[in-house]
């Protein structure tokens, strides 16, 4: 039996982060029959470097698929039409042509290549890849191996993404989706292809990178062994995919510029898709996972991360993830602004819209009659007028309007939360039903190559595979306050810039070490 005479086709999606992979079985509607899931472990070998072992990116995937098909019957097995990939962005290995590891992986969240970063991080490369200069993008710490471990960095028969790993692990070989490898930062964005003036940064040569397809091809068909092995019979093709931050924008349906996706999860991002390139200094931008356009995402380190912080710091209950119900009540009593506290959301420095790695946090307006539900208040507004406010500038950048937001992560189960971003951003937030949104994207991918819906467009199948709980409206007085509270708030970085860059050098000349255990 071949994929194509599948006419009520399943799909597996993958999707394989930083912490673990988890393996996904779609229907046409979107409903996640199956699930299976392996950690990875993380490993820090140095202060500020993170790092995979390569070979779990692979055994965590093989394992994590293993698992939720077999929870399959033989009948749905057969309905399996094709795989799909999605992974997180950034991270890369140097390999030899059979695919053995010359190193550990550096991923995305390593931050050793601080010198690099200054020495290329020019306008022109921001212009050029799409990417400001930042510590997530690969090309600076490729040019960090480049000069550290010169000889294995140029004895490496091929430098890959896990997107381009798992595909030559799969199909036996090297490939990958151009909605994937862009993120390593190596693009001539616009031409969506490798550059050799950033090449040449990164240290690599052409033939050392994989080729590329559009997402919705096929990179080839997962390996005979391998299906013996999950207990499939009929060939099964590996769809070119996409990196997790845009699998989560189709994952939520959100096809088009006049709808925003937005992850209020640990760090908080959001991002629209666009059919042309847009440079901007609040975003950045990547290879969408529709053939011929571009996502322009913007990057809050501090999201949950910071609500958490505030829990722990003050001594409120740990609850696994999950709201306080009695702060939520205290901080939901206060009036929008918290009487005039502002919260500039800093604590790991500033991605979107300034790109700093000397910003600090700051709490400003503090008075004898603000309480813990205040502080608790303005640390969620502070993040969702950051949010605001990028979005404004995402909106002239595409020249349409926004209509609406989609919106997924953890943070959504803080009704406050939920409706202070809601009011901030002063548009309807739409809840996304399936809790694993970038799987499920990379499942909208896969299952638009079959032509199931008559036509092979990501969009036409995204619309068909989304599915939504409830909308939270936003109070068009609150929304006047936080327009006017957003104002003043956005002043502060350039008020405090230089004082940040005097704490940055006071803090290299006294550190103290008993910081990290505080946190």
């Amino acid at each position: 039996m071949t994929t194509a005479s599948i006419s009520d086709p399943l799909v597996i999606a993958i999707d394989s982060s930083t912490t673990a992979t988890k393996a996904i079985v779609v229907n046409t509607e979107g409903k996640v029959l199956a699930l299976g899931k392996r950690d990875i472990t993380f490993l820090s070998p140095s202060q500020g470097f993170g790092e995979h072992d390569p070979r779990q990116w692979w055994t965590s995937t093989n394992e994590a698929i293993g698992e939720a098909v077999a929870k399959l019957t033989m009948a749905e097995k057969e309905r399996i039409a094709a795989l799909g990939i999605t992974h997180q962005r950034e991270s890369f290995a140097p390999f030899t042509a059979d695919g053995t590891p010359l190193r550990n992986g550096i991923l995305w969240l390593d931050i050793r290549a601080a010198d690099q970063i200054l020495r290329y991080g020019t306008p022109e490369i921001h212009e050029l890849s799409g990417k400001p200069a930042d510590v997530t993008p690969a090309i600076y710490k490729m040019a960090w191996v480049k000069e550290h471990e010169p000889e294995m960095w140029a004895s490496a028969d091929k430098i890959a993404d896990v997107a381009a790993y798992l595909a030559f692990c799969l199909t036996g070989e090297w490939i990958d989706s151009a909605a994937c490898a862009d993120s390593l930062g190596l693009f001539d964005i616009a031409r969506l292809d490798y550059d050799d003036s950033l090449l040449e940064i990164a240290g690599v040569r052409r033939e050392q990178m994989v080729d590329v397809k559009n997402p919705g091809e096929t990179l080839g068909y997962v390996k005979r062994e391998i299906l013996r092995e999950w207990g499939i019979t009929q060939e099964v093709p590996v769809i070119a995919g996409l990196g997790d931050g845009q699998a989560a924008g189709i994952g939520a349906a959100a096809v088009s510029p006049d709808t925003a996706y937005l992850n209020m999860g640990t760090a908080v991002n959001a991002g629209v898709s666009t059919p042309d390139y847009q440079c901007g200094q609040v975003f950045r931008t990547l290879a969408g996972g529709m053939p011929h356009t571009y996502v322009l995402e913007i990057l809050q380190s501090s999201g949950a991360y910071l609500a958490s912080w505030y829990r722990r710091a003050l001594g409120d209950p740990e609850l696994s993830g999950a709201p306080d119900p009695e702060l939520e009540a205290v901080a939901a009593a206060r009036v929008p602004g918290s009487g005039g506290l502002i919260t500039l959301p800093y604590w790991n420095a500033v991605q979107s819209p300034y790109w700093d790695p000397l910003a600090r946090g700051a709490v400003v307006g503090w008075r004898g009659t603000h309480g813990r539900g205040s502080m608790y208040r303005s640390v969620l507004e502070g993040i969702c007028l950051e949010m605001a406010r990028s979005l404004r500038e995402l909106a002239k950048a595409t020249g349409v309007p926004l209509t609406q937001v989609r919106a997924m992560g953890g943070g959504l189960r803080s009704p406050l939360w939920r409706q202070i971003m809601t009011d901030a951003i002063g548009l309807p937030i739409t809840a996304c039903q399936e809790e694993e949104i970038s799987a499920l994207g990379a499942a909208v991918v896969a299952m638009s190559s079959t032509g199931v819906f008559g036509d092979t467009e990501v969009a036409t199948a995204a619309e068909h595979m989304a599915a939504f709980t409830d909308v939270t409206e936003p109070d068009p007085q609150a929304h006047a306050i936080y327009n006017e509270l957003g104002e003043i708030q956005g002043r502060l970085y350039d008020d405090l810039r230089e004082t940040n860059s005097l704490l940055h050098r006071f803090a290299e000349r006294y550190p103290d070490a008993e910081l990290a255990d505080e946190g």
